[in-house]
């Protein structure tokens, strides 16, 4: 029977079925999408045409709806990072497919675990941390034996900065991790995490933030994407840790972007990922790249990214690697591309973005994702929200768009009532 179907967890993604699409014209084949969703989900409909509906709690459930697609399957695919656990619960039905392990899965979305198996493998390529379930004056004296301020706290299994505050002394830490945990249930449940919340308690890092999505085969083989520089909230006065700024090509000399592969290559062996794209994210600091964070999932907004710089269909070669294909990865820089995820300068319900129309005057303008509507609460990533407008610039040019970055920067204002 032919081997043509490529399992999505969850949804299919626009930019997934156009890959499939592009593939099956330029090489002949009859790839084809078939989505696999809890049906206890109260998501929406997936796009795709063949769509299973399981319970993922009972495994006799699991193991009757993919009987009958087995012998045709090609190839799983997970692209959100929510989604992940599902994924670890279906890799064990899934034997004849290339998948990470269930284990890897858990563990590079869990920041505990994570923590501690890149620490077993390198204690050079991580920082101090401590585990914490609850704000006791003992919890906050432990903490203060084992590491020293400032220290960040997180959540273990959110992204995109969410609950992340940066603490100076043990007044502040107190108070954050008592928000904290007054918060995390309700914020896991507005990010569809089915995980069970916990806390990460670590050193606080400063200097020069990079990340990078990798293609890792059957084999444990890395590929690497380019590098991308990262500016956070704080870098634009925000105290927040929010992704403010995303570009590519990384101002990387040689020597420091091969030491970045070296940390990179010991965080994906630490955790055992296999068969999957991961994205990677470093501090470089003190002389030293450490690792901020492993997921096992493409990098936020990288398919538009790589496609602009470098002409890479990113989301192609994430299911070239889970179906043992050779990725195609052109190393010819076209121009300069960037992301922005722009918040309010203070928390309040949103009443107009103005200077928006100038912006999409620019040269090096790409394209706008307006976030939140008129009325609507605008929060910090700390305290669990996310950005008002995501733009994306682009310039042959880096001078250029420096100058448009700086002219959006200018005329951008986001108002409040």
């Amino acid at each position: 029977m032919k081997k043509n179907l490529i399992l999505f967890v969850n949804d299919l993604q626009k930019e997934s079925a156009a890959a499939i699409g592009r593939f099956n014209k330029s090489f002949g084949t009859d790839w084809r999408p078939v989505v696999i969703r809890d049906s206890a989900s109260r998501a929406p409909r997936s796009r795709c045409d063949l769509v299973i509906s399981c319970d993922y709690r009972k495994p006799e459930k699991i193991i009757a709806c993919l009987k009958n697609y087995q012998d045709r399957l090609l190839g799983v695919v997970c692209r959100s990072e929510k989604h992940i656990a599902n994924f670890a619960q279906l890799v064990p039905f899934l034997p004849y497919l290339k998948t990470p392990s269930k284990e890897s899965l858990l563990w590079s979305t869990d920041k505990v675990e994570m923590r501690r198996r890149l620490k077993a493998y390198d204690p050079s390529i991580t920082p101090k941390f401590m585990a914490v379930n609850n704000a006791k004056k003992a919890t906050i004296q432990e903490i203060m034996t084992k590491l020293s301020f400032p220290v960040v706290v997180k959540p273990a299994n959110l992204s995109m900065s969410l609950l992340v505050n940066l603490c100076h002394d043990e007044i502040e830490l107190t108070n954050v991790l008592r928000k904290t945990f007054k918060n995390i249930v309700s914020v896991y449940q507005e990010n569809g995490r089915s995980e069970a919340p916990r806390v990460l308690v670590e050193q606080f890092m400063t200097g020069e933030m990079y990340s990078v999505d990798v293609y890792v085969n059957a084999h444990g083989r890395i590929e690497y994407c380019p590098f991308v520089e990262v500016k956070t909230g704080r870098s634009i006065g925000f105290d927040d840790f929010f992704g403010y700024q995303q570009l590519t090509p990384a101002p990387l000399n040689k020597i420091l972007e091969a030491t970045a592969k070296k940390v990179t290559e010991a965080g994906i062996k630490a955790l055992g990922l296999r068969s999957v794209t991961a994205h990677v994210e470093l501090m470089h600091y003190h002389g030293r790249f450490k690792i901020i964070e492993i997921g096992p999932r493409l990098g936020g907004f990288r398919t538009k990214l790589y496609e602009l710089s470098y002409g890479i269909d990113h989301a192609l070669n994430d299911i070239l690697t889970r179906v043992s294909r050779p990725v195609i990865l052109p190393k010819k820089i076209q121009g300069y591309a960037v992301v922005f995820k722009i918040f309010a300068k203070r928390e309040g319900r949103l009443k107009s973005i103005n200077g928006l129309n100038k912006v999409k005057q620019l040269d090096s303008f790409v394209s706008a994702q307006i976030k939140l509507t008129s009325g609507e609460y605008c929060r910090f990533a700390k305290n669990g929200g996310k950005s008002v407008i995501n733009l994306i610039m682009f310039n042959r040019h880096k001078t250029a768009l420096l100058a448009d970055i700086e002219a959006m920067e200018k005329c951008l204002v986001i108002k409040l009532s």
